[in-house]
């Protein structure tokens, strides 16, 4: 430190906790009494809550500098808008501050809750604490205020926190607040009904408290559902606390079969209403590749429904049960999913990728519009399709018209997936492949390659795309007259070039496949 830094000033970030001066740290109160300085902002009625929080810690001889914000909510005819008038306001209040610390004088910056989570100080430690010693004193934040007065836990085990400003766009909100486990919404007062439609949007209502004004006078807490936003004022936040259930076991069913539901599934697991099945698409691979909506619906379940092998990409949840089963007993998977949803269960049926795409979406709608399920309300919620998976990684071949077809010939014939391998090949399209092969079909590969080699040219870019966004991803490009069967598996997905696909080689030495959305006449 220069000896001209010495002879400055310290400024002090000072969090005061959510409201109640007892809740002050030591380390706080002792500064504030000690300080040459007192700062606080205000609106321009020139109350601060801050400052009546610190009020018992003051000594009546510190200088006060109230920073009065030049607008709150309201418009401005500020050149620069809202953003500007507040830049220029910290930027004077800055320089107030400034004049104190040159001249030798300690300076606290009082804040509600924690200083540099969601407050006015952070403004001033980013435009001083490059000049002057600063230390900053933490404090207890509203989030941690509201789970006390809820006297509800906001995660366990491996849930994560997720903490939104409900000033945040209506769509985005509702997208945070699917994917999250446990979560506090910031900011409510005049963004309420925007916050509760996002809830509700994201079937997380009934699970929202609501906290206002924690360890202050006028606090109030009830089911967010019930609350008048007539009445909610800024300094109030919204809850979804932890959703663990202390006790319940995650129960493990053998992968080769698909239990009957028992005695003790028959009945409505506690907390639960109407039953429900959600078809979920994980995406190709583990949980980059889930959309928030998906999170959120995995989370919501009490019973995860699935092939064995991509239950395991989803998370464990204490209080979630865990069905998993063989790849060849899809009716008798979705007829146990639909089954535990008739007795009151919200179960999610995981399929990888889409579960509209060769995947589980279809067995659950084929036995649900069966007599015995029909009231039984199902949702699909989509995910990353392996095609488009593939297609990301080598460049853009799908960039046109495209046709998706199942080389597996279980259910239905392979005199049909020649026709339709014939019908696309003389329309020229694009063709993603799914299901090329598996150790008990073997000649599948060949037998589409011999044929598209009739109308495509021997030089056509194939696409070879395994376990995308697993492990062992391998994505290459071959060419159609060098595709080699014994390379491909069940893992794998070909995407085969029309006519107008190019495969090139940019600077970098990378071949990037591409497909042109002109066709020529």
């Amino acid at each position: 430190m220069t000896e001209q830094q010495n002879a400055t000033g310290r400024l002090y970030g000072v969090g005061l906790g959510p409201g109640d001066p007892s809740l002050v740290t030591v380390r706080a109160a002792e500064l504030i009494g000690k300080a040459d300085v007192v700062a606080y902002h205000s609106a321009r009625h020139g109350r601060s809550i801050a400052r009546s929080i610190a009020e018992r810690y003051l000594t009546g001889g510190q200088i006060e500098e109230k920073l009065v914000y030049p607008i709150t909510v309201e418009t401005t005819d500020h050149p620069g808008g809202y953003r500007g008038a507040l830049d220029d306001f910290y930027e004077e209040a800055a320089v107030r501050l400034a004049a104190h610390l040159d001249a030798g004088r300690d300076v606290v910056v009082l804040a509600e809750g924690d200083p540099l989570f969601y407050g006015s100080y952070q403004h001033m430690h980013k435009r001083l604490a490059h000049r002057y010693p600063t230390e900053v004193v933490p404090g207890v934040t509203s989030v941690s205020a509201a789970a006390a007065r809820l006297g509800q836990a906001l995660t366990e085990a491996e849930e994560t926190l997720t903490i939104i400003p409900g000033t945040l766009p209506e769509e985005e909100l509702t997208a945070r607040i699917a994917s999250a486990d446990s979560a506090v919404i910031m900011k409510l007062g005049r963004t309420f009904p925007a916050v509760r439609r996002a809830l509700e949007r994201a079937g997380r209502l009934d699970d929202a408290q609501y906290v206002e004004r924690a360890f202050m006078d006028g606090e109030r807490t009830a089911p967010l559902a019930d609350v008048d936003a007539e009445t909610v004022p800024y300094f109030s936040v919204a809850v979804l606390p932890s959703k663990v259930a202390p006790l319940e076991a995650v129960v493990s069913v053998p992968a080769a079969s698909v239990p009957e539901a028992s005695e003790s599934e028959a009945s409505e697991p506690e907390g639960v209403g109407a039953g429900s099945v959600t078809v979920i698409g994980t995406g190709p691979a583990g949980p980059l590749w889930l959309t928030p909506e998906a999170r959120g619906a995995l989370a919501a379940a009490t019973d995860l429904v699935g092939y064995t092998t991509y239950l395991d990409r989803v998370p464990v949840r204490p209080g979630q049960q865990r069905h998993g089963s063989d790849n060849k007993v899809e009716s008798e998977r979705a007829e146990f999913a639909l089954d535990l949803a008739r007795r009151g269960h919200r179960v999610a049926v995981v399929s990888s990728g889409d579960p509209g795409v060769f995947a589980m979406a279809t067995a659950v709608l084929e036995v649900a519009c069966e007599e015995t399920y029909r009231d039984v309300p199902v949702r699909i919620v989509p995910g990353m399709t392996a095609a488009h998976a593939a297609a990301s990684r080598a460049g853009a071949p799908l960039g046109h018209d495209y046709a998706v077809v199942s080389l597996s010939d279980r259910l239905k014939p392979w005199d049909v997936v020649a026709k339709r391998l014939r019908a696309a090949a003389e329309a020229d399209l694009v063709l993603a492949l799914y299901n090329p092969g598996s150790q008990s079909r073997t000649t599948q590969v060949g037998r589409a390659r011999d044929l598209l080699l009739e109308y495509r040219a021997p030089g056509t870019p194939v696409v070879m795309a395994r376990d995308v966004g697993g492990p062992t991803e391998r994505v290459r490009t071959v060419r159609l007259g060098e595709l080699d069967p014994t390379q491909v598996d069940m893992r794998t997905i070909l995407l085969i070039g029309s006519s107008q696909t190019q495969a090139v080689e940019r600077g970098n030495g990378a071949e990037v496949v591409w497909t042109p959305r002109r066709y020529p006449e």
